[in-house]
């Protein structure tokens, strides 16, 4: 009987041990998969975005446009992209992400390339708002789907992670893109741009899926995101597509906390356009840089951005799991960036390109810190509007879209020194609302 007993147990045992080594087998990590996707489709969403600043010089020179109208080409691209936020992040909630992304990328790419055969003002502005219309979902689509495929707990990380991608991307691209322009004229910089993009719709559509729809991702994965506040889509397909209403839309402008982020956004957004516009203007027309050298150094406070977005996002999730309250582990980064951020200022008291450089990277970093954003998007908002408040979010932060327009007529004279100064004293507001506004980060649920 004992010796028939031991026999059954070493089975149980060789059996659990057996189903235990298939279960670890079976795990998967897809959604790093997926997190690797959305920071490809960043790096090409923000090289159609800003190849405009490194085509600007030229393009002036061959259109005969002034700095006033320049100013304008830049913030047209916002203008339409902030106002199509609100409708973009409806749609991010309507659409599967697969569709909706693979079709925008196609229209927005196919604008980007027809740039490359313009010869009017008229037309490059045309082109540039609707580059602006068709990238408007983006945003929300990447909260969304990292809101589906990451616990609360890695979320931080993997928005650092898909935002370093527009930094990253810039600061290696901004020396590339300065050669291809070098090579192939403006025209063909805008060519090669707008045919990426063709491209990487065609990758997206291909291999993205939502995780429920993902046939590879295995059932212990989902259970993970799921139980760490994922929302991996466990509903029916029909329950989760509940239409919209004008009381989601109320709820996406009745509290307090939200106004915060959106003010925040405004703020910092005010850093990141001049970096996205007026920066390699800067360098080569107003610091006398030659244009193929500028490339390199437009590329130092892109690189610090990267930096410090990462080292935001792992040193928030870090505190997170350590017990901190998101108080300190959400807010810290973003109000300590934000700070730093006032460094460009320093730009103005000297005419060493060393330090010019370094002030302006010092910026560069506090940017990159206060770029998790996103994060209380996706930690505050309503979960049934996610998409809808994060179009409400990138819509009202979109003001800042006139923030080129402002600076073309303060460089008007030849000074750039109050277009820093300016940016300064936006970047201290932003901190103010962070500090005094934003409250406790905690998810909101409408009141019924």
């Amino acid at each position: 009987m004992l010796w028939s007993y031991s026999i059954v147990k070493v089975n149980d045992c060789k059996l659990a041990f057996k189903q235990l080594r298939m279960a670890v087998k079976t795990q998967t990590r897809k959604r790093y998969n997926i997190l690797v996707m959305i920071f490809v489709t960043v790096v090409i969403n923000y090289l159609d975005r800003t190849n405009i600043s490194v085509a600007a010089f030229a393009l002036r020179t061959d259109l005969g446009i002034s700095t006033e109208q320049m100013g304008w080409v830049f913030s047209v691209f916002g203008i339409f992209y902030a106002s199509l936020q609100i409708p973009g992040g409806i749609l991010a909630d309507s659409i599967k992400s697969r569709i909706l992304y693979s079709i925008i990328l196609v229209l927005w790419s196919v604008a980007t390339l027809v740039q490359g055969f313009i010869n009017s003002l008229a037309a490059l502005i045309g082109l540039r708002a609707s580059i602006g219309v068709f990238e408007a979902p983006s945003y929300p689509i990447n909260n969304l789907v990292v809101t589906r495929w990451f616990p609360e707990k890695e979320r931080a990380s993997a928005i650092a992670v898909y935002t370093s991608g527009q930094f990253l991307g810039l600061a290696f691209l901004m020396p590339v893109l300065t050669l291809i322009q070098n090579a192939l004229g403006w025209r063909g910089l805008f060519i090669v741009s707008g045919l990426i993009g063709i491209v990487w719709a065609v990758v997206w559509y291909l291999f993205y899926r939502d995780p429920r729809d993902h046939k590879s991702v295995s059932e212990s994965e989902l259970e993970y995101i799921e139980k760490g506040g994922g929302l991996v889509g466990s509903k029916s397909e029909d329950e989760e597509k509940k239409k919209f209403t004008w009381d989601d839309f109320k709820q996406a402008f009745i509290y307090q906390k939200l106004w915060g982020i959106y003010l925040g956004q405004v703020c910092l957004g005010a850093v990141t356009w001049f970096f996205l516009t007026w920066f390699p203007t800067y360098l080569v027309e107003f610091r006398g840089l030659d244009f193929v050298k500028s490339g390199f150094y437009a590329s130092v406070p892109y690189l610090a951005a990267f930096l410090g977005i990462l080292l935001s996002g792992f040193a928030s999730d870090t505190l997170t799991k350590k017990g901190f309250s998101a108080e300190i582990s959400r807010k810290a980064p973003i109000i300590i960036g934000m700070l730093m951020t006032i460094f460009i200022v320093g730009a103005n008291y000297t005419n060493d390109t060393f330090f010019i450089i370094l002030f302006l990277a010092l910026a560069g970093f506090g940017m990159g810190l206060a770029s998790i954003a996103w994060v209380f998007v996706s930690l505050i908002a309503p979960k049934e509007n996610l998409g809808l408040v994060g179009g409400v979010f990138n819509c009202i932060g979109g003001l800042s879209v006139f923030v080129p327009a402002i600076i073309g007529y303060l460089v008007s004279d030849g000074d750039f020194s109050p277009a820093l100064v300016f940016i300064a004293i936006v970047s201290l507001i932003g901190v103010l609302s962070y500090i005094f506004i934003v409250g406790k980060v905690e998810r909101i649920v409408p009141k019924k």
